[in-house]
């Protein structure tokens, strides 16, 4: 023992253990809201679908866990999984695009930035993708275009309704052109579908922009999105700094597009599987298990034609009359 240590007050020693305590605690176990900075238990706030119950900010969820909470349980198929992104133009910046595609790869588990599943909602067939937003920022390649187009040819084949959740900052700069094309691939397969009548639903989450945003996120019989979600072309700094005027408060968010008509309707996570199960029943003009919840943003629940207070949908001219 040192002569620092035998003079040391015996108090300065205490806290090793605090020390032993703490490192009893678990990791992970509390997140901060990024919004009103409350400091939020992990399993409370994973019951509430990661939205905060202080400020009901949605919080980003990896493409998986979405796709969970909003498919059944049962009767799930992942489609596409053997596509895979390839780097044709050997693309390197201060990093090997082959590097960052690995790296990306071993951080998420994904193979790309789009997961595509075959299920049910609310025990009717459905098509559901999701964006990964952890992977690449969500960006559109070849693999993210080829397996939103395989999923929407399969709901096709299928009859059935197909759904993205986008969140994503736009085509893939690593892929040129490549990534650029994926824009009129998923176009033009959306035209198919309009045009067979199977209804496409768009949802976008925080953040949807760039290319994506100029073609399938804005393309469903009805676009949504959720509360306070950023949805545009280029981001609202690039936007100011080219004009060089202040953008007013809430540009690009949800609210604010919902309010100059350019989405639908506004619907919170926790609404999501309810809202979509009855609005997809009324396109396809089916029986549905639930009703719309009268929270949800941009409906008028007391419409004259609704019957028991729900709103009918009226589409724009996507879906073919049954009739």
């Amino acid at each position: 023992m040192s002569w620092l240590d035998k003079i040391k007050p015996s108090f300065v020693s205490r806290p090793s253990d605090d020390d032993a305590q703490r490192s009893s605690v678990p990791e992970g176990l509390w997140r901060k809201c990024v919004r009103c900075d409350a400091v939020l238990y992990r399993p409370e706030l994973e019951r509430n679908l990661d939205v905060c119950p202080k400020c009901n900010h949605h919080m980003r969820i990896d493409a998986r866990r979405r796709l969970d909470i909003f498919l059944d349980e049962e009767s799930r198929v992942e489609l596409a999984t053997e596509v895979e992104p390839i780097d044709r133009l050997k693309f390197k910046d201060t990093k090997k695009y082959k590097d960052r595609l690995i790296q990306a790869q071993k951080t998420t588990g994904e193979k790309d930035a789009l997961v595509a599943f075959q299920g049910t909602l609310g025990g009717k067939p459905i098509v559901a993708v999701a964006f990964a937003f952890s992977f690449h920022g969500g960006s559109m390649g070849y693999a993210v275009g080829e397996k939103f187009t395989r999923a929407a040819n399969i709901a096709l084949e299928l009859g059935c309704p197909m759904v993205c959740f986008s969140a994503t900052g736009g085509a893939r700069m690593q892929e040129a052109l490549i990534s650029l094309m994926q824009m009129a691939k998923t176009s033009a397969v959306l035209e198919r579908m309009r045009q067979a009548g199977i209804p496409y639903v768009s949802v976008m989450t925080d953040p949807v922009y760039g290319g994506v945003s100029a073609s399938l996120a804005l393309l469903g019989d009805i676009n949504i999105a959720e509360p306070n979600a950023r949805a545009g072309f280029a981001g609202p700094k690039i936007i100011e700094q080219t004009i060089r005027q202040k953008l007013p408060k809430g540009f690009q968010r949800s609210e604010f597009l919902l309010e100059r008509g350019a989405i639908d309707m506004i619907v919170s996570r926790q609404d999501m599987r309810s809202t979509l199960d009855r609005l997809l029943s009324k396109l396809r003009h089916e029986p549905a298990g639930s009703t719309i919840s009268p929270s949800v943003v941009g409906f008028d629940v007391t419409d004259a034609e609704a019957t028991d207070g729900e709103y009918i949908p009226v589409v724009k001219d996507r879906v073919a009359d049954d009739s």
